[in-house]
Order: structure tokens, then sequence, then C-alpha cells
């Protein structure tokens, strides 16, 4: 469930980056269709330094129309879904590069974290730009994965096939679990999967992934399981029980909950995950206010990408301010005096 929330606002929550400035990004998604932006957009949105490599070859651009994404009762053209999905990227903090990705490769680190576990690192060489390094990588584009060779076993990561008599290898689409983490440390595959046949099952899958990169970046950082696990929404302030204004409430809350942490709970490390967790439970939280401004730029935002000369001439220039919020008109009116 995403919350909207701008870049800005997820500062308190980012992943702990000390020792990031060795690598260029802290993930690099492969892909810039539905599944990769959506996996993008879900890590920006926690503090994660990700960019998405796309040169405009994604799948969706072979549809005529999207009939299936949710919230568009009479569809969607691709040229707008893909606008309206890298603008998000970009809004929610997330680079966009326009390059394909020839080859991943491991890089040996030897560096340790504060909990003794190796961090994985790959270098990642695009078509035309310089390589660039990344803690974790998310496969997430249907073309046929040769620049993930060398990474694992070919017999695990492809299927041979025979076709015409000649033998054929493609991507495996059950390489990866179903959150996408794979055999390989820091590899995640978010397409090719069975959920890449449709925009919004692609879009899904995304998200679900991101998730497990977040949570094991997480872990990576020293929480345990139990805390890593998040979720990204945002709720009425005044829906808010008047104990859940006071931040001691929400250690009791912590502690009791993670009484049987696999960490002393007198341990810095437990502190500082609490904190951690305590300052991204209370961020979810935003008065009527902000609850309004939000919703007035997502809809300015959605305004950006409409074609209002393609609207005038199918339906009439009445069809156009029936489009409008009659507020954003109002406002318009008046700064234009």
């Amino acid at each position: 469930m995403s919350d909207g929330r701008d870049r800005d606002d997820t500062d308190r929550n980012e992943i702990d980056r000390d020792e990031a400035a060795d690598v260029d990004y802290d993930a690099v998604v492969v892909g810039g269709g539905p599944a990769g932006c959506s996996a993008a957009v879900f890590l920006a949105r926690e503090g994660v330094e990700v960019a998405v490599f796309d040169r405009g070859r994604s799948s969706i651009a072979r549809c005529a129309h999207l009939g299936n994404y949710l919230g568009f009762p009479a569809g969607l053209d691709v040229e707008t879904v893909y606008g309206l999905i890298h603008d998000h990227v970009e809004r929610a903090g997330g680079e966009l590069v326009d390059d394909l990705i020839e080859s991943v490769d491991p890089i040996e680190s030897g560096e340790q974290r504060g909990d003794d576990a190796a961090e994985t690192r790959f270098r990642v060489t695009p078509q035309e730009g310089e390589p660039v390094t990344a803690r974790r990588v998310v496969a997430a584009t249907r073309y046929d994965g040769e620049y993930l060779r060398g990474l694992d076993d070919d017999a695990a990561m492809f299927e041979a096939h025979d076709h015409g008599g000649e033998t054929h290898e493609h991507f495996d689409r059950e390489y990866a679990d179903p959150d996408g983490t794979t055999p390989v440390d820091g590899l995640y595959v978010a397409s090719p999967s069975e959920a890449a046949q449709q925009a919004i099952t692609a879009a899904g899958r995304g998200a679900r992934v991101a998730r497990r990169v977040v949570t094991d970046a997480r872990i990576a950082d020293g929480w345990w399981p139990a805390a890593a696990e998040g979720v990204d929404w945002v709720r009425r302030e005044a829906e808010r029980e008047e104990e859940w204004a006071d931040r001691d409430r929400w250690v009791e809350w912590f502690d009791e909950r993670h009484a049987d942490a696999p960490v002393d709970p007198d341990a810095e490390r437990f502190a500082r995950v609490r904190e951690a967790a305590i300052d991204a439970a209370l961020s979810a939280y935003v008065d009527a206010d902000e609850a309004e401004a939000r919703a007035s730029e997502g809809r300015r935002a959605l305004a950006d990408h409409l074609d209002p000369d393609a609207l005038v001439d199918a339906h009439g220039a009445e069809a156009l301010l029936d489009a409008m919020d009659d507020e954003d008109v109002a406002a318009y009116a008046e700064e234009a005096r």
C-alpha cells in the first residue's frame, strides 16, 4: 500500500549508508517497466540510493493499450503509463539512466559491517556509459537475461529447449523465489517471472521484491528479521489514539514485541534499531492539512501527463473542464488575474 510520501519524508527511515561511499548505488534495477519502476519506487522511498537502467525496450511497449491496470476504467495508452511510472521513480528519489546493461559481475569486497556480515557488491556494465558499482541488483526485464551469465551456474539460471531443430536457452522463470531472492547473494529477480504476463501483476511483483531488498539491507545493518519487516503507508493523525502520541508508549510496545529478539535489550544495537523503527512508525501519521496537500499534489502530477489538446479534440472543451478539480480551476484563475 503506497502512502505518497515525498523523498524528504523518508530521511528518518533511511538505511544506514555511512560506509556506502565506496559504491555508486545501494541498488541497481535493470529494466524500467512496471516491475522495475515499482521496485525502484519502494526502494527510493525507504532511502535506498537506486538507479533504474532502461532504454525503452520494456515488453509493455509492445502493447497497443492497457485495459487491466487498476484505477483507469477506460484503460490507458502505453506512452502515458511509461511517463507516469518514470515520473514516479524520479519523484521518489530514484535515478533513471537511459542505457542497456550488458553484464553484471561480482566484486571481491572483504569489507565487514557491524554484524560481521560481508557485503555483496557488483560491477554493472552498461552498453554505452561507464560501469557502476552497486550493493544489490534487481533484474526486472524480460529480455534474455544474458547480462546475468557468470553470476551462477548456467544450468541453474537458464533452461534449454529445442525449437526448429536448434537448442535455445532462456532465463529460468523459477530461478528466483517468490520474494525475488536467488542463490546469488544480493541478486534479486522481479522479471522474468509468471507475474510479468500482466502490467499490474508485474508492478506487484516489483513491489514485493523491493520489500525483500529493504528487509535484507536492514538485516545487513544490524536489524533482526522480525524488526526489519516494515509497512509502507500513511495513516490519518486523527485516528491515532492519544496514548500513541507519547514516544515512551512506542518504546514499551517495541520492547514487548521484541522481548525474544536475538539481541540483548540493553545493547546499543537494540537501542539503535528501536529508535529507527519508532521514527518510521511515527512518520507514518499525517494531519488533515498534510493529507490534503498530498492529495492535491497527486492530482497535479497526474494532470501533468494528460494531453489537454487530445481531450478537447475527442470530447470538447467542456469535457476537459469537467475532468479538472474545481478548486484547482479556481486557484488557477485567481493566479492568472
